[in-house]
């Protein structure tokens, strides 16, 4: 018998990765169920010992050591349990051996259950103590139910659920799958422990690379930072913490193998490596490769980065629906707003002109907040005032004097007479303006006319080198104007009766 409870207990053991002393336990409190649904000790405290080495089974009933007794199957007077056990004292606890005896069906089949249950319990709290402390890690497993929102993926030992949010949504999976999932959570229900996994948790990326690239593993090389849209794209932000060690070719591997098998473990998601950089601008323009960066302005109140690029690198800056600004923003941690050259010379020139508009306002208000004048300050300025303003005005009266007699032309004395005079004249009227008008152009025109007797015979000689010399013309024409007596006064218009006098002939034909 030995032997054969031996092979059984340790085949049991095996089978359900317990241990011994667990199973051991749960065979003992079985045995306490069947000797009560047996009859035996059933108002008292019991317990079993089962010898692992003969196989025997031995049950014992406990008494308390108390002073007074008011429960015969439970209690012991102190003085008798002196007499069994010399050293008892009050409060122990005595064992007192019973014969065992199971003769019945029902109180077999009880003890099975009860071993059955305990053996449940004990690899449910096995497993949920493995998975606790696997929470944040990797494990592989294999699809093995899909059912609406929610595939059931066999660890092993137990179940995990991976659940529609964190099913990536360009990955298509079959029953008999094998796949490399991260473990988020291990809950207690009554079924047993509940364990969620996730496949599109930025961790899962992480985990990936220590597994693939031993750098990682052992520390050389740091994943200080992970964006991923599970699916699509990812980026990670790796540094070195031992000098002459290129962390980025570390995680590509040679020919790109190491990165190779993290995208096919991924499903073809695209990966980029990124170095990590102390210096912020930096790290933000590497963080938008594979665009090129012409400069970063950073707003540390807002933490808000404006990253400048070349025109034909603003789309690729962007990336399709924005998903390549969206990475390098999660993972700097700041806003970038992605601006071209061109928009950006524009926004510039703006900032000048807005910062020179306030210069000036700054020193516009500048002079106008100096320190304002006391009371006695003013008062001061007001007297100097009322003093000066009476010479100013007389100063100003003299200036203007000066001006008028300096400006003032010089008049004759008779001049002044004949001004004199001519304001002590009557005004007339217009008709009679206009005939002293026309007598006094007769009269100048009788003044100027000289009378043809004493021009003489010369009149009619004609000078040598006129043109036309046989032709007789006017005597302006021999003569000139100006040797014409009378010529040398005003020349005055003919009117019109002087054309007349002159036969007509106004001008020169």
């Amino acid at each position: 018998m030995k032997s054969d409870f031996l092979i059984a207990l340790t085949q049991l053991a095996a089978e359900r990765h317990l241990p011994r002393e667990t199973i051991l336990e749960a065979i003992e409190a079985a045995l306490v169920s069947a000797f009560r649904k047996e009859g035996l000790a059933a108002d008292q405290n019991v317990t079993v010992k089962l010898d692992t080495s003969t196989g025997d089974v031995k049950l014992y009933a406990l008494k308390d050591v108390v002073e007074k007794v008011e429960d015969p199957q439970k209690e012991i007077l102190l003085a008798e349990a002196q007499k069994i056990k010399k050293d008892a004292a009050l409060g122990s606890t005595l064992p007192f051996e019973i014969e065992p005896r199971i003769s019945s069906r029902i109180a077999a089949q009880t003890a099975k259950q009860v071993v059955l249950q305990r053996l449940r319990d004990a690899e449910r709290e096995l497993v949920y103590q493995e998975f606790t402390d696997r929470v944040e890690e990797i494990v592989s497993g294999v699809v093995e139910q899909m059912e609406v929102g929610r595939i059931t993926i066999n660890l092993g030992r137990a179940e995990a659920l991976l659940p529609r949010e964190e099913q990536v949504p360009t990955e298509r999976y079959r029953k008999g799958q094998r796949l490399k999932v991260y473990v988020l959570d291990v809950q207690r229900t009554p079924k047993g422990p509940e364990i969620i996994v996730s496949r599109t948790h930025p961790n899962l990326l992480k985990r990936l690379f220590e597994l693939e690239v031993p750098e990682v593993y052992n520390g050389i090389v740091e994943i200080r930072a992970i964006a991923r849209e599970a699916g699509f794209r990812s980026k990670v932000a790796v540094a070195a913490r031992q000098e002459g060690v290129d962390p980025v070719g570390s995680c590509i591997g040679m020919r790109g193998n190491r990165i190779q098998n993290i995208v096919n473990e991924l499903h073809g998601e695209k990966i980029d490596i990124v170095r990590w950089n102390r210096e912020l601008e930096a790290f933000i323009a590497r963080a938008l490769s594979p665009a090129e960066v012409a400069g970063v302005e950073l707003d540390e109140e807002a933490k808000t980065a404006t990253v400048i690029v070349p025109d034909r690198h603003l789309s690729l800056a962007i990336g399709r629906d924005g998903q390549n600004a969206r990475l390098a923003a999660k993972l700097t941690g700041w806003r970038l707003d992605i601006k071209s050259s061109t928009e950006w010379e524009e926004i510039r020139k703006q900032r000048q002109a807005e910062e020179e508009a306030q210069r000036i306002a700054e020193r516009e208000a500048a002079v106008e907040e100096r320190a304002p004048v006391t009371a006695v300050e003013e008062a001061e300025v007001e007297v100097v005032e009322e003093i000066e303003a009476p010479v100013a005005a007389e100063e100003e009266a003299v200036a203007e004097e000066a001006e008028e007699v300096v400006g003032a032309e010089v008049v004759e004395p008779a001049a002044a007479e004949e001004e004199e005079e001519a304001e002590k004249v009557p005004a007339m009227s217009a008709e009679e303006e206009l005939a002293a008008l026309v007598l006094e152009e007769e009269q100048v025109e009788e003044e100027e006319a000289v009378p043809l007797e004493t021009l003489g015979d010369e009149i009619w000689k004609v000078p040598a080198g006129i043109p036309d010399a046989g032709v007789i013309r006017f005597a302006e024409d021999i003569l000139g104007e100006e040797e014409l007596p009378g010529r040398g006064r005003r020349a005055r218009r003919p009117g019109r009766r002087g054309r007349e006098r002159r036969g007509g002939r106004g001008t020169r034909r």
